[in-house]
């Protein structure tokens, strides 16, 4: 039986998440009906790697799939992608070593945020609009705070794991947390090892309230300290985050020319080439 990994993205507005649950529709959910319809097949495996949130899309989410077909990888994805919604798409497909594991292998995921700071007729599924002006020199200082190894048992939700590995740990190293302005957006970039549930929004909100002048750029280090509740209240919504991509090892790792989302490269909402 062969091993595929699979690179998809997907708007996730009309979705519970990835994973599939009862009651509720989701991207898993969508792509293990297409996969039974494709192959005739009920006994394989879908393990993506990790959890995003209702409403929360993605431009680089990674899967592996185990089932038995004679279709090659090219095949596959075309045939998946007639099945599936269209606000769900299959990038690629390779086969790879049966060792590989869509979510224990993954050294760090990058996660991007947008922000609009102006009102827009078009994405508002795809971006958080905050009327405030921001400043995005505040909310950079704001963002250093997160970065390193750090305890985010405060910018967690109790009651999910995100994409974590058991044994469920609150403490995340956080590579890199740039603010990127972006013409009409700003985008908080996010890379880390893994994140909690709601993590990545809650750190968006304090950043944002930070830009507003609401909160003191030193208060993102409190809240890491300190239980308040605040970065709950601050929660950001789900519209604006995308899980931009998942990294292996040896895969190439340039941040500098990889397109952040699909939104924020295109017009007329542009990002600019470099970070």
């Amino acid at each position: 039986m062969p091993r595929f990994k699979l690179t998809i993205e997907y708007a996730g507005t009309r979705y519970s998440g990835w994973q599939i649950q009862k009651n509720a529709r989701t991207v898993q959910g969508e792509i293990d009906r297409a996969v039974k319809q494709v192959t005739r097949r009920n006994d394989f495996e879908l393990y993506g790697s990790g959890r995003t949130d209702a409403g929360v899309h993605a431009a680089g989410q990674v899967a592996h799939l185990d089932v038995v077909t004679s279709l090659a990888p090219e095949a596959l994805v075309a045939r998946l992608n007639d099945e599936l919604p269209p606000d769900i798409n299959v990038i690629s497909a390779t086969i790879v070593p049966h060792r590989f594991h869509a979510r224990h292998d993954a050294v760090s995921r990058r996660y991007v945020y947008q922000i609009a700071r102006r009102r827009t007729a078009f994405h508002k599924a795809t971006v958080w609009w905050v009327e405030d002006p921001l400043d995005a020199g505040r909310m950079r200082a704001a963002a250093a705070a997160f970065v390193g190894f750090r305890d985010f048992r405060f910018f967690a939700e109790s009651d999910g794991d995100g994409d974590s590995q058991p044994p469920r740990s609150t403490d995340v190293k956080i590579d890199r947390v740039d603010v990127v302005e972006a013409g009409d957006l700003l985008l908080v970039v996010v890379e880390g090892s893994h994140f909690l549930w709601k993590m990545v929004r809650r750190m968006v909100g304090v950043i944002v309230e930070v830009g507003r002048g609401r909160l003191e750029p030193g208060a993102a280090a409190q809240y890491l300290t300190e239980e308040s509740g605040a970065p709950a209240r601050l929660t950001a919504p789900p519209s604006g985050l995308f899980l931009a991509r998942v990294y292996y090892a040896n895969e190439p790792h340039d941040p500098a020319v990889e397109p952040p989302t699909p939104i924020a490269r295109a017009a007329p909402m542009r990002a600019p080439t470099g970070q």
